[in-house]
C-alpha cells in the first residue's frame, strides 16, 4: 500500500500522483504481457489510467504556464486528492485479485473466483476516475467562445454517412420488409435484436442503401454506439456532412447542435442507424445502478435525451440487448428478433462467399456445425478461400470437429471485412465475449448462471437444475428470474414454450467455456457441474427411465468434464456409471460401453481395484460387453467381479449373487450350459435365502435357470421355471415391465419348442407389442421378439408373414447392433430358413453362408449356434442336389454336437 501523498501544493501533488499512477499502470501492463489478458473489469480502468495521467499532466502544464486562475487551481486540490484515493484503492485490489508470478495454480484459481466479488468495486473506481478526468479536462480547457453562426453557407444535398460498402452477397430474410412497414409511422423507432454476429448490422447497411435508392432526398446517418465517444463522433460526422454552423468548433456542444437540426422538419426526411447499442450505460448513466456515488454523472445529460422524436425522422437500432432496445424504442412491438439463418439462406451465403463449387453434404454439415451464424459462416468461407487449395470445406469441418483447441483456433480467426465496424472483432468468439463482459459487469450473478449453463447439453436444460445452483457460497439473494431475463435479453439463452427448459447455441456454449478458461474459472465450474449432475441423476432402473432419458444428454456432457482426482473424480465416475446403466437398458450399447469403461477406470483410480463400487462397475462393463456380443471379454469381467466380491463382500451378498448370475448368462451364450446351470442355481438359491422368493433379482434368477434348461432341451423343467418367473414378475413388477416381457418372450420360445404353436404365437405377440410400447421398435430386445414371432409363424406354415418379420428383425439389428453381432447372425440364419421353406434355395443358401461365416468368426467353429448354421446350409445344399457338399456339412454338424450336446437359437 503506497503511503498517502503529502499536500505540498497542487503541482507537487500532481507530480507524485503521476509517478505513482504510472507504476500501477505498469503493473497491469506487465500482468497482461505475461498472462495474455486481464479480467474484464480491469480492462476499463487500464484504459482510463493513461487518460487520467494525461489530464493531470495537462493540468500541471496549464498551471506552469500561468494560464490557470488561482480559484481554479485551488478548486482542483480536492479532485487531485480524490484521484490519489482511487489509485490507492485500485492498488489494493490489484494485490488482492491479480495472480502474482509465484502463485500456484490453486491460488490463481481462488483469486480468479474472488475477482467476481471485486468487479463492482473496480467499476466504481473506474466511474469515479472518469468524473475526475472530466473535472480536470474542464478546468484545463480554454474558455468557450460564443458561437458565430454563418448563415451564408448553401444547404447541402442529402447524402449518407454509412461507412460500409454494400454486400453483394447479402441474403434478405424478410426482415427489410418488416422494417419498412414499421418505419412509415411518424417518429418511429425500430430495434434489431440478436446475438453478436447474427447479421443485424448487415441488415441495417442494406436497409440504408435501399433507402437512398428509393428516396435520394432522404438523409441516412450512421451512429456507432459502443461508447459515448463513438456516439459523439457519429453526431459530429452528421454535423460535418450537413454543414451545420460551428460543426468544426471545439467549443460547440455537438450533441445539442445535431439534435436541434434533426428536430426541425424543414431540414428534410432522415434515417438514423444507431449501431451496436448494447450497453444502456452509454445512453443513461443511471441505467446500470441506482444511487451512484459518482459526483460527476450529471456533467452531461444522458445520450438518450439527444435522440430526436421528430415526425420527419426514423431511427433504426441494432443491439444485442433486448432491454436496451426496449428503453430506446419504448415498445417491445418495435423490437425485431434476428435469429440465426435458416439452412437455405445459410447455404446460399456460404456458397456466395466461398465462390466456385462445393460439395452439398459438406456445405450442409459446415453451416450446421456453425449454428447457421452469418459471421461464423462468412469467416469460414474467407478462411477456406485464403488457403485454397490446401484448405477445403471438408478439411475445415474436420478441424472444427477435432477438439476444443482446433475449434477455438478456427473460431478465433479475425479475417478483415470492410463491411463491418473496424473497431469490432470479426472473430465469433471475441464478438460474444463482449456480451459476456457486459453481463459480468452489470449483473455478475447472470454471468455465473451462463457459466453453469454452458456445461450442460445445449438443449433441454431444466430450470430445476439451475435455480439456486449457481450462486456463491452464502449468497442466497440471487434472483434467478432476473438473471435468466438478462441472458434471454442478450439472446444467449432461449426458453421453451412451457418455460421450464432452456437451450443455447452450441457456439455460444463453446465461447462461454473458452471465456471461462481465459478467466481461470473453467475447472471450478466443471467441478460444480459434475457434482450437480451426480446429485440429480437417478440410478438406471426401469422405473427411473423417464428421468434418466431427460438428463442423459447432460450426463453425456459431463464426460468431457473429467476432474483430475479426489472426491470429485469419484462423483464423475458415479455419473457415468448411472448413465451407462440406463444406456444399456435402452439398447444404446456403444454409449454404455464407453461410459462403463471410463467409470471403471476412474473408480480404480480413486477407490482401488477391490472397492465394492469398483467391482460393481466391473460387472456393469461385463453386462455391456455381453450385449455387444463380446462373450470372452464379458466372461473375464464377470469372473473378476465375482472373485473380488466373494473376497470383499462374501459369497451370499446380493452384489456377489448378481455377478454369479451374470457369469452364468455369459457362459450360456458360449454354449457352456452345465457350468452356466450351476451358476444360475447357485444364484437362485442364494437370492431365495437372502432376498426372498418374490424379490425381482430372485425372479431374474428363476428366469435364467429356465433359459439354460431350455438350451439343454429340458423343456418341461424350463417351462415350469418360466411360468414361475412370469407369475412373480407380473405380481411384483407389472405386466409391461421389460423384465416381465422378457419372461413372456422366453415362455413363448419354450412353448414353440414343444409344438404348442398357437399359445407360443400369443406369447410372442404380447411380448412384441409390449416391447414396442415400452422400449421402442428398434430396441435390440424388441427385434429379438420380432424374429422369434417370425419363427413361430414359420412353424405354422405362414411363410410370407414369417419372412416379413425376419426381414424387419434383420434390418433393425444391422442398423442397431451391426452386421456381425451374434443376434444379427441368428436373424440372417432364420431368414434363410423361411426362404428355404418357400423354395427360394439360392437366396436361402446365400443367407446360410453369410450366417455361418459370421458365426465362425464371432462365436467359433464349434459353438452350438454355429453348428445350427452348418446343418441348415447342409439341408439347403441337399435340396439343390449338391449331395456331397451337403453330406460334409451334416457330418460336421453331427460331430460338433457330439462334442457339445444341446441346442441354441
Amino acid at each position: 500500500m503506497a503511503e498517502a501523498l503529502t499536500v505540498v501544493g497542487i503541482v507537487a501533488n500532481i507530480i507524485q500522483l503521476v509517478e505513482f499512477g504510472s507504476g500501477v499502470l505498469r503493473r497491469l501492463e506487465e500482468y497482461q504481457s505475461k498472462f495474455g489478458d486481464i479480467p474484464e473489469a480491469f480492462r476499463h480502468i487500464k484504459a482510463e489510467l493513461p487518460v487520467l495521467l494525461d489530464a493531470l499532466r495537462q493540468t500541471k502544464a496549464a498551471i506552469d504556464a500561468g494560464s490557470m486562475q488561482d480559484e481554479s487551481r485551488n478548486a482542483l486540490l480536492p479532485a487531485v486528492e480524490g484521484c490519489r484515493v482511487q489509485i490507492n484503492l485500485l492498488d489494493d485490489v490489484i494485490a488482492e485479485v491479480l495472480p502474482a508470478p509465484g502463485d500456484s495454480w490453486t491460488r490463481r484459481g481462488r483469486k480468479a473466483l474472488r475477482s467476481l466479488r471485486y468487479d463492482t468495486k473496480v467499476e466504481k473506481i473506474t466511474s469515479v476516475v472518469r468524473g475526475y478526468i472530466q473535472t480536470l479536462t474542464y478546468h484545463a480547457a480554454a474558455s468557450l467562445r460564443p458561437l458565430a453562426v454563418d448563415r451564408t453557407l448553401p444547404r447541402p444535398t442529402p447524402s449518407s454517412t454509412v461507412p460500409f460498402r454494400r454486400d453483394p452477397h447479402f441474403m434478405d430474410r424478410d426482415v427489410l420488409a418488416e422494417i419498412e412497414c414499421k418505419s412509415k409511422q411518424p417518429a418511429s423507432r425500430v430495434a434489431l435484436v440478436g446475438l453478436g454476429g447474427v447479421g443485424k448490422s448487415q441488415l441495417a447497411v442494406e436497409y440504408s442503401y435501399r433507402t437512398r435508392e428509393r428516396s435520394p432526398s432522404t438523409w441516412v446517418f450512421w451512429v456507432p454506439a459502443s461508447s459515448p465517444a463513438r456516439f459523439e463522433e457519429g453526431y459530429r460526422k452528421i454535423a460535418e456532412r450537413a454543414k451545420l454552423p460551428g460543426w468544426d468548433r471545439s467549443d460547440v456542444d455537438i450533441l445539442k447542435l445535431v439534435y436541434g437540426w434533426l428536430s426541425h422538419e424543414a431540414n428534410g426526411r432522415w434515417v438514423m442507424i444507431i449501431d451496436n447499442a448494447d450497453d444502456i450505460n452509454v445512453f443513461s448513466p443511471s441505467g446500470r445502478c441506482k444511487g451512484r456515488e459518482d459526483n460527476f454523472s450529471n456533467v452531461r445529460a444522458p445520450l438518450l435525451e439527444f435522440l430526436p422524436q421528430s415526425p420527419n425522422g426514423f431511427i433504426l437500432i441494432t443491439s444485442r440487448n433486448r432491454d436496451v432496445a426496449f428503453q430506446m424504442t419504448g415498445s417491445y412491438a418495435d423490437i425485431i428478433r434476428i435469429p440465426p439463418m435458416e439452412q437455405t439462406h445459410a447455404l446460399a451465403l456460404f456458397r456466395n462467399k466461398l465462390g466456385g463449387s462445393v460439395e452439398h453434404n459438406d456445405a450442409v454439415a459446415l453451416v450446421e456445425a456453425l449454428d447457421y451464424m452469418p459471421l461464423a459462416i462468412a469467416q469460414a468461407a474467407a478462411y477456406i478461400s485464403q488457403r485454397a487449395p490446401r484448405a477445403t470445406v471438408s478439411r475445415y469441418l474436420q478441424d472444427l470437429r477435432r477438439g476444443d483447441r482446433d475449434r477455438a483456433k478456427l473460431l478465433n480467426m479475425d479475417i478483415g471485412d470492410s463491411r463491418r465496424d473496424g473497431t469490432a472483432s470479426n472473430s465469433i468468439i471475441a464478438t460474444w465475449q463482449i456480451s459476456f463482459e457486459h453481463i459480468r459487469r452489470d449483473r455478475p450473478s447472470a454471468m455465473r448462471l451462463l457459466s453453469l449453463m454452458s456445461l450442460f447439453d445445449r438443449q433441454g436444460i431444466p430450470d430445476s437444475l439451475l435455480d439456486g445452483r449457481y450462486h456463491d457460497d452464502g449468497d442466497a439473494s440471487i434472483d434467478f428470474e432476473e438473471d435468466l431475463n438478462t441472458l434471454t435479453s442478450f439472446s444467449l439463452v432461449a426458453t421453451d414454450v412451457e418455460g421450464h427448459q432452456f437451450e443455447m447455441h452450441r457456439l455460444v456454449q463453446f465461447s462461454t467455456r473458452k471465456w471461462l478458461e481465459l478467466q481461470g474459472e473453467l475447472e471450478a465450474w466443471r467441478e460444480k457441474y459434475v457434482k450437480l449432475i451426480d446429485d440429480n441423476y437417478p440410478v438406471g432402473t426401469y422405473e427411473n427411465w423417464k428421468a434418466c432419458q431427460a438428463l442423459f444428454p447432460h450426463a453425456e456432457a459431463a464426460v468431457s468434464c473429467r476432474p483430475g482426482g479426489g472426491s470429485i473424480l469419484e462423483a464423475w465416475a458415479s455419473v457415468l456409471f448411472k448413465a451407462a446403466w440406463y444406456a444399456e437398458g435402452v439398447g444404446n450399447y456403444q454409449a454404455a460401453y464407453e461410459m462403463s469403461r471410463d467409470a471403471l477406470e476412474a473408480m480404480e483410480t480413486t477407490l482401488g481395484a477391490e472397492h465394492p463400487n469398483t467391482l460393481r462397475s466391473v460387472n456393469s462393463l461385463g453386462l455391456v460387453l455381453l450385449k455387444q456380443g463380446k462373450h470372452k471379454e464379458a466372461e473375464a469381467m464377470h469372473r473378476r467381479a465375482l472373485e473380488g466380491e466373494e473376497k470383499v463382500l462374501g459369497r451370499e451378498h446380493p452384489d456377489t449373487l448378481i455377478s454369479v448370475d451374470s457369469l452364468g448368462v455369459v457362459l450360456s451364450k458360449q454354449g457352456k450350459y452345465e457350468e452356466a446351470e450351476a451358476m444360475h442355481r447357485r444364484a437362485l438359491e442364494g437370492s431365495e435365502k437372502v432376498l426372498g422368493r418374490e424379490h425381482p433379482d430372485t425372479l431374474i434368477n428363476v428366469h435364467n435357470v429356465g433359459l439354460v434348461l431350455s438350451n439343454q432341451g429340458k423343456y418341461e423343467e424350463a417351462e415350469a421355471m418360466y411360468r414361475r418367473a412370469l407369475e412373480g414378475k407380473e405380481k411384483v413388477l407389472g405386466r409391461e415391465h421389460p423384465a416381465t416381457l422378457i419372461s413372456v418372450y422366453n415362455l413363448g420360445l419354450i412353448l414353440e419348442s414343444q409344438g404348442k404353436y398357437e399359445e407360443a404365437e400369443a406369447m410372442h405377440r404380447r411380448a412384441l407389442e409390449g416391447k414396442e410400447k415400452v422400449l421402442g421398435r428398434e430396441h435390440p430386445s424388441t427385434l429379438i421378439s420380432a424374429y422369434n414371432l417370425g419363427l413361430v409363424l414359420e412353424s405354422q406354415g405362414k411363410y410370407e408373414k414369417a419372412e416379413a418379420m425376419h426381414r424387419r428383425a434383420l434390418e433393425g439389428e444391422e442398423k442397431v447392433l451391426g452386421r456381425e453381432h451374434p443376434d444379427t447372425l441368428i436373424s440372417v440364419n432364420n431368414l434363410g430358413l423361411v426362404l428355404s421353406k418357400q423354395g427360394k434355395y439360392e437366396e436361402a443358401e446365400a443367407m446360410y453362408r453369410r450366417a455361418l461365416k459370421g458365426k465362425e468368426k464371432v462365436l467359433g467353429r464349434e459353438h452350438p449356434s454355429t453348428l445350427i448354421s452348418v446343418n441348415s446350409l447342409g439341408s439347403v445344399l441337399e435340396s439343390q442336389g449338391k449331395h456331397e457338399e451337403a453330406e460334409a456339412m451334416h457330418r460336421r454338424a453331427l460331430e460338433g454336437r457330439e462334442k457339445s450336446p444341446g441346442e441354441s437359437t
